[in-house]
């Protein structure tokens, strides 16, 4: 994030769950824009990769996500950033 380069969004030894860790840094990225409306996700290895965690870990954040309203699965075209309504 900003200010950190360099730093893990993802810490192993904090008392947070890792998969929340992935969520909560997903939805600061769509909260600062970096992850605009309609932009679609990459896969979830791809996430995995990119987080050093385990695709399991990646398919719950993209759950919680979902569950909070900021994405979207569509089946075999991808998970997108949900438009806000109004």
């Amino acid at each position: 994030m900003a200010g950190e380069q360099g730093a893990a969004p993802v810490d192993p030894t904090r008392p947070v769950y890792v998969y929340m860790q992935v969520a909560d840094h997903i939805a600061a990225r769509v909260g600062a824009g970096e992850l605009p409306p309609g932009a679609r996700l990459p896969g979830e290895r791809d996430l995995a990769e990119e987080y050093g965690v385990a695709v399991g870990s990646v398919r719950r954040a993209v759950r919680e996500l979902r569950e909070r309203g900021l994405l979207v699965t569509l089946p075999a075209k991808g998970t997108f950033v949900v438009r806000p309504e109004g």
